[in-house]
């Protein structure tokens, strides 16, 4: 009766020990629960700004407004008869000449 006992113990901690500690245990399962929150936040990050490059090219595909604006901005292109102006800041840190 008493190896019953004991051998009972023994499997009883045993399965404790596996659900707590071992593959497949709580600590194991909460670990890969914040895992996956994290991959769906970034997964929503990554469709919001995949939705932005898609009407950006839905935009440059249809018309050429977002095309000139875009053409404007990164390459500095100006249409013929326009007057081109850049203004030059000075920096913070510098004085302005007297």
């Amino acid at each position: 009766m008493r190896l019953l006992i004991a051998l009972l113990v023994f499997v009883l901690l045993a399965l404790h020990y596996r659900l707590w500690v071992g593959e497949g245990s709580q600590a194991e399962l909460a670990a890969l629960r914040q895992e996956i929150a994290a991959q769906r936040v970034e997964l929503d990050r990554l469709g919001a700004r995949n939705a932005k490059l898609r009407a950006e090219v839905v935009d440059l595909g249809s018309g050429l407004e977002a095309l000139e604006e875009r053409a404007r901005a990164e390459l500095g292109m100006i249409r013929p008869g326009e007057t081109f102006l850049q203004v030059i800041e000075p920096r913070p840190s510098e004085e302005p000449p007297h």
